[in-house]
Parts: structure tokens; C-alpha cells; sequence
């Protein structure tokens, strides 16, 4: 049952708030994607190293986010959201949705029939989370935006970024504008990275964890789910 306020206010809601990456899907999109442009022939056996060293210095947390953004953003300067809205439903459809963890989706439903407020809360582009938020019925997504003008990208990144300290920005302004109460609220995500938000909400969930987050939830008692890898996945 929902907390009843005084009269002629409104009643502050509840959320749902999920990480994509190792929460949602047993792999990271990132990856994923360049393992996808890699087969096509579009990167290099450069490139997908590459991107796979970025991955793992953001995992240590040696990577510089704000940068990372605007490299990610670069490459896609002049192309229709058209054109990359296909290639990543396509890169969806292809790579991702066996990736899907059914206990994750199974948490989302549940959300959605309690009438919570369900959303992805992730640092990947818009179009990488789309596909995935459509697929398991969630309205909302709060991630890092590439600027379009025009109906096309411009290699820019909105500010700031949904890394870090832009990352609870943006949160904050979702919290407020859906008014959102918090202590009764809901986060589950894999990343030692996200724990100013699991520290702000009355129902952190772990999942899938990093070896520091599973330290850090060990300590401090906080549920600790282990997912079951999709067939899929070796």
C-alpha cells in the first residue's frame, strides 16, 4: 500500500531503478556493440582492443568519463538517428536480447505491476538502451545523450554526462519531475560505481556484483543476487 500524505498534496511515488550492463544483460552493451561492428567489417581488430581496454579502465575506475563520452560521440557526427536508430535495433535484435537475464525481467514486471515507476539508469548512449527499454515495457531512461541537430548527430555529447556525479544530476532531476520518494525506492545494479545511489535509496539491490560492491554489500547487509547466465552465454 502507497503512503498517504496530507490532503492536497500530491502522494510521492515509488521507483524501480535498474543499471543495464550486468544487470539487466550478462554482458557489457559496449562490447557487445563493438563485437557487432567488428563482424560487419566497420572496426579493426585496433579498435575492438581498444574498446575493450576502455572497458576494463572504467571498471578500476581509471578511465577519464568525461572524455570517453566525447570519443564515443565522434564517430557518429553526420549520421542519421534514423540510420543508427536501425543498426542498433538490428545490434539489438542480434546480440542482445538472448543476453537478457529472465530473473531481471522478472524483477521489471513486478515493478511494473506494483505500479512503480520503472526505469534504466545507465551511462550507455540513448539509442544503445532504447531497444532494451521498449523490449521489457519501461517507459523511462536516464543515460548519457549524443546531440542531434537537424534530425542528425553532431559528434557532441549533452552535458553532463551519466557518469558519476552527471549521473546523480541527472537522476535528481527525473526524482524531482516524477516526484519520487526515495527511501521507499528500489536500484539494482552490478558496479561498485553506483554506490552513492545505492546508498540513497531504502532498497538497494545487488546483482551479478563486482568483487569491491560484493565486499562493500557483505558489510553493510544488503541483498546480493547471482543471475543465472543466459544459455547463451559461456
Amino acid at each position: 500500500m502507497r503512503r498517504s500524505g496530507p490532503p492536497g498534496l500530491p502522494i510521492p511515488r515509488v521507483a524501480a531503478l535498474f543499471d543495464m550492463d550486468k544487470t539487466l544483460i550478462a554482458e557489457n552493451s559496449g562490447s557487445l556493440y563493438l563485437q557487432y561492428l567488428h563482424a560487419r567489417g566497420e572496426i579493426g581488430d585496433r579498435d575492438l582492443l581498444a574498446g575493450l581496454g576502455d572497458y576494463l579502465r572504467y571498471k578500476i575506475g581509471s578511465l577519464d568519463l568525461g572524455r570517453f563520452a566525447e570519443t564515443m560521440a565522434a564517430p557518429f557526427a553526420g549520421r542519421t538517428e534514423k540510420s543508427v536508430a536501425a543498426e542498433t535495433r538490428e545490434w539489438f535484435e542480434e546480440r542482445v536480447v538472448a543476453m537478457i537475464y529472465p530473473e531481471a525481467e522478472a524483477h521489471v514486471h513486478r515493478h511494473r505491476a506494483r505500479g512503480d515507476i520503472v526505469a534504466i539508469v545507465s551511462g550507455a548512449p540513448q539509442f544503445a538502451i532504447e531497444p532494451l527499454a521498449e523490449y521489457l515495457g519501461i517507459e523511462h531512461v536516464i543515460c548519457t545523450r549524443f546531440l542531434v541537430e537537424a534530425g542528425r548527430y553532431t559528434g557532441g555529447v549533452e552535458q553532463p554526462v551519466c557518469f558519476g556525479e552527471g549521473k546523480i544530476e541527472r537522476l535528481r532531476q527525473f526524482l524531482e519531475s516524477f516526484e519520487i520518494d526515495l527511501a521507499r525506492s528500489w536500484f539494482y545494479t552490478d558496479s561498485v560505481t553506483d554506490l552513492p545511489l545505492l546508498e540513497e535509496v531504502g532498497h538497494p539491490v545487488v546483482t551479478n556484483p563486482d568483487p569491491m560492491l560484493y565486499w562493500t554489500a557483505s558489510r553493510r547487509h544488503w541483498p546480493v543476487e547471482f543471475f543465472e547466465p543466459p544459455a547463451v552465454v559461456s
